[in-house]
């Protein structure tokens, strides 16, 4: 059984959205000093992977404790958008096997080109690839970018998926074929607007 860790590990460098703050990792106790090694995090919550809350985008919205378990965990596909260009539409998506309630990852060209600076013409869905995933009834959707929708364009995509389904940013597809899994990503449970999740693929 292969199991593929799709989350981006974080660090200090790790790549980050225009105007989110870098994680900041501090050591404040050491087995030197006090016989144990203990460290503190200050993290952005759309680091690295994460999932979106509807408080993301309204006011007095649910947050990640709301999200439903059941969108965590389930039958998965992992589809190959790696050549379909920057803009990932609903024509690209009608003749895929996506239904109710299936787990919808999209590896784009953003895993072809890597993570080392943020690229601002990174792959994403359109509006009417999104209102497709809606109207399909999927459960979870999640692209291999910081965001699912174009740079600085307002929260169209977000307005769509966030209230239909769960939305997993920022994973690691580099090393994953495409195909069918079991999807397993868990967010810390806090009641903010985001939070960090480790995910990962097991092969079927």
């Amino acid at each position: 059984m292969k199991i593929h860790d799709i989350s981006m590990e974080i660090h200090p460098d790790i790549l980050v959205y225009p105007g989110n703050p870098a994680p900041r990792i501090d050591r404040y106790k050491s087995i030197q000093d006090e016989g144990i090694n203990e460290s503190s995090l200050f993290l952005g919550m759309h680091t690295g992977t994460h999932v979106d809350a509807r408080l993301h985008i309204e006011q007095g919205g649910g947050s990640v404790a709301d999200l439903p378990l059941e969108s965590f965990y389930g039958p998965c596909v992992v589809l190959d958008m790696t050549q379909r260009g920057r803009e990932i539409t609903e024509e690209h998506l009608k003749n895929q096997d996506i239904h109710k309630d299936l787990i919808v990852l999209l590896k784009t060209e953003n895993s072809l080109k890597g993570y080392e600076r943020f690229r601002e013409d990174y792959a994403h869905l359109t509006a009417d690839g999104a209102a497709y995933l809606a109207q399909q009834q999927v459960k979870t959707v999640g692209v291999d970018y910081l965001s699912v929708e174009p740079f600085d364009s307002g929260m169209k995509v977000h307005q769509t998926l966030v209230p239909a389904m769960t939305v997993f940013e920022g994973l690691d597809l580099r090393e994953v074929p495409a195909g069918k899994y079991i999807f397993v990503g868990l967010p810390l449970r806090i009641k903010t607007d985001g939070a960090p999740a480790r995910a990962i693929l097991i092969g079927m």
